[in-house]
């Protein structure tokens, strides 16, 4: 019998909503994919299609990370304010198209307040400098008579934008970015350019560009960032992007290994580093870029499969039992990934089924989880655990909630689920994403193949047992007693 067990008291951290967040990379013509679409029928006053703003609103997107990914290396936002007509068309040597500029700080500003999410902006640490990411700064947040915010009220805003969240470039570790930056540059490029934006604004947090390519130098990068510029780190950012590229089905579900052993390695990093700089604040990880993907190029359709699906929810589990250090994370793709606009609708993708099922259950307290039962081996991984599991709790409402994924492609798994302590009382919801077929996608003819389903079943005392689908992602929603 495979076993769940659960200890209420065994809290591992309390869960920030900002794991629940998104990125948006600029695509052709510099808007933000299909989102921006003045043209379409589903546009509203401000060019935005209502559709996506209202699955947007569904999934609980916590905060945007935008306007761009490899694209803000060589941006300038001076091009993407003041009057749409007077914007110049720029070359995006990034992705090799033009930017009208269409779409800038305003326009993602007011995209964010639709949804109600927090703005995330990244600063071009590319071919930048820090004087025009300071000058960012205080466009957005500037509430007195300097250039940069008389120029935002002059555009028609009054009040600062107040933005939070700063990144000080983007995935400089990689040679593709414009501005690529060894680990000794971009530690004294963090440095100063953190000290010019908190400067202008001291509250404001800033991300560090640690992570995106996992070979190499990306310890001695992390050291150096905290012997330059510890003090000045309010997040380090990590990036992972993830495939079934081997199409194999049992290879690709043992991807959990590979984020526990990201999450953890990056844990152990901070630790040190901030015994040896004497940092007594914490300083958790952003993995505010990561994604299951299908299609390698941005702005191609990238339809996912209930197997991608399935990782999707192995991520967001990976992120809840490392809620005492993963504070933000943003998946790469709401109008790609999670949802495809087509001039005739909105097509929910598999993944985001999962997404939401997370997003609308997730408690405000990780639970320290035990279990066991079957086991896999595939690839370079032996004794994987078939069930990955996940537990939150809301201690405010009683409510206890366990995500489970069953890995195995034909078995249903009956699993014992206990309390250490207390009971469960009443009713137990569970929430079934799942579809015929690892395979299984949705597409504009059939929107609907694979979907959550919901039932209820009663239960009472300190155990109840439950049988997981194969190829599956469950929530289930426990009322504590």
């Amino acid at each position: 019998m495979n076993r769940i067990k659960i200890d209420i008291d065994r809290v591992s951290g309390d869960i920030d909503r900002n794991i629940f967040g998104m990125f948006k990379e600029i695509g052709p013509n510099n808007r933000i994919l299909g989102i921006y679409q003045p043209e379409s029928r589903f546009a509203d006053e401000d060019g935005f299609r209502t559709d996506v703003l209202a699955a947007a609103r569904r999934l609980g997107v916590s905060n945007v990370r935008g306007l761009g990914g490899n694209s803000i290396s060589g941006y300038r936002w001076l091009d993407g304010v003041g009057p749409k007509s007077d914007r110049p068309v720029r070359h995006d040597l990034a992705w090799g198209t033009f930017e009208e500029n269409q779409v800038g700080t305003n326009e993602f500003i007011q995209f964010c307040r639709k949804i109600e999410a927090a703005p995330h902006l990244v600063v071009n640490c590319g071919d930048g400098d820090m004087r025009e990411a300071g000058d960012w700064v205080e466009y957005c947040n500037g509430n007195g008579s300097s250039l940069p915010a008389r120029l935002r009220q002059k555009h028609g805003f009054k009040d600062p934008h107040k933005v939070k969240y700063w990144g000080v470039g983007n995935e400089v570790d990689g040679h593709f970015q414009i501005g690529y930056k060894t680990a000794e540059e971009y530690a004294r490029a963090f440095t100063e350019y953190g000290k010019v934006m908190k400067w202008v604004d001291p509250d404001i947090k800033l991300v560090a560009s640690a992570v995106c390519v996992w070979s190499g130098d990306w310890v001695e990068r992390g050291q150096l960032l905290f012997e330059h510029g510890g003090d000045l780190i309010d997040y380090m950012s990590l990036h992972w992007y993830v495939s079934n590229s081997k199409d194999d089905f049992s290879e690709f579900m043992t991807l959990s290994e590979l984020f526990e052993r990201r999450l953890s390695a990056y844990e152990g990093l901070i630790r040190a580093a901030c015994l040896e700089r004497r940092i007594r604040r914490s300083i958790p990880i952003a993995v505010d870029e990561w994604a299951v993907r299908r299609q390698p190029s941005p702005g191609v359709d990238d339809l996912q499969k209930l197997e991608d699906a399935l990782v999707v929810a192995m991520n967001l589990n990976a992120f809840i039992r490392h809620a005492h250090s993963v504070k933000m994370a943003n998946y790469s793709g709401l109008t790609r990934r999670l949802t495809l606009p087509h001039p005739d609708g909105l097509l929910l993708q598999a993944s985001f089924y999962p997404f939401k099922l997370f997003s609308r259950y997730c408690g405000n307290q990780a639970l320290d989880v035990f279990w066991d039962g079957d086991t896999f081996s595939a690839g370079e991984y032996t004794g994987v655990r078939t069930l990955d599991v996940s537990a939150t709790l809301d201690a405010g409402k009683k409510r206890l909630t366990v995500f489970v994924v069953n890995r195995s492609e034909k078995k249903a798994i009956e699993t014992d689920i206990a309390l250490a302590v207390g009971r469960f009382s009443g009713s137990v919801q569970a929430s079934v994403f799942n579809g015929p077929d690892i395979k299984a996608e949705n597409t504009i003819d059939v929107p609907d193949r694979v979907v959550t389903r919901e039932s209820s079943h009663r239960t009472s005392g300190k155990s109840f047992t439950y049988s997981f689908e194969p190829h599956s992602v469950t929530a289930l929603v426990c009322t504590l007693g």
